[in-house]
């Protein structure tokens, strides 16, 4: 399947499927694009030998994040729980998932990753979560990160902004696998066929249901809770509204700590 910013491939015995996105520079994480990959879920979840589902995007990255100019009034309270149910989605996803991530994987995009049961990374991929230089957060990143790395390195990323290599994650137990830059693929498919090609889809089913049991327990106690301070609070602040206005003008923001 095919469509603009989406293409979905699944192997002749429908062991496997990848979704690709973007197509457009930077790979945003657009509402559209939320849209086509929450379809493209529901089309795949059916399926009864899958055993992977791979995201990644098109090109040299991953994905820049969000989209800024999606943050405007009117906006972001659509594509905000758009974004985040699809992460509800991936979590919930009836068979194994990975993110294959190429280039910088920020924000928007690192939440996307982050609901993957697996992150596959090159070498030379960076991982950061920016939102604080534009007086915001990352939501589904602060239901997440602390889960999948450790409190520490969570609030070091998320209070920061700071990106970090894709080896500081792997040690981190993040990622699970960091391949030569244009080896990645390959290495997924070894990885593939040494892991879980040879596992009952039925099993494995069953498997990442109970193994996300409680962190989609945690996620759906916390996430519409953030989701309600992002809107409700955050996005009325002036440092949020300058944060994206500076961001949007291309200057730097002038905060007045309100």
């Amino acid at each position: 399947m095919k469509s603009s910013g989406l293409t979905v491939e699944i192997t002749s015995d429908g062991s496997r499927a990848s979704i690709v996105f973007g197509f457009s520079k930077g790979n945003l994480v657009t509402g559209n694009v939320v849209g086509m990959i929450d379809a493209a879920l529901d089309e795949l979840a059916p399926l009864p030998r899958l055993r992977l589902v791979t995201i990644e995007g098109a090109g040299p990255f991953f994905s820049f994040g969000a989209s800024v100019q999606e943050h405007a009034p009117g906006e972001i309270e659509v594509v905000l729980p758009q974004t985040h149910a699809l992460i509800a989605k991936l979590l919930a996803f009836p068979a194994p998932t990975a993110a294959l991530v190429r280039g910088r994987c920020l924000g928007g995009g690192f939440e996307l990753a982050l609901a993957c049961d697996f992150i596959f990374a090159e070498a030379s991929a960076t991982f950061g979560l920016p939102e604080i230089a534009l007086g915001v957060f990352p939501p589904a990143a602060c239901a997440l990160l602390p889960s999948r790395a450790g409190l520490a390195r969570a609030t070091r990323a998320i209070l920061t902004g700071a990106a970090s290599a894709a080896e500081e994650w792997h040690q981190a137990g993040l990622v699970t696998l960091v391949s030569a830059d244009g080896e990645l693929a390959a290495d997924v498919d070894r990885w593939f066929a040494a892991h879980l090609a040879g596992r009952s889809a039925e099993a494995l089913r069953h498997a990442v249901t109970a193994l996300r049991w409680a962190l989609r327990r945690d996620v759906a106690a916390v996430l519409p809770q953030l989701e309600r301070l992002y809107l409700d609070v955050l996005m009325k602040t002036a440092d949020a509204r300058e944060g994206v206005a500076a961001f949007l003008g291309k200057r730097a923001p002038e905060w007045t700590d309100r």
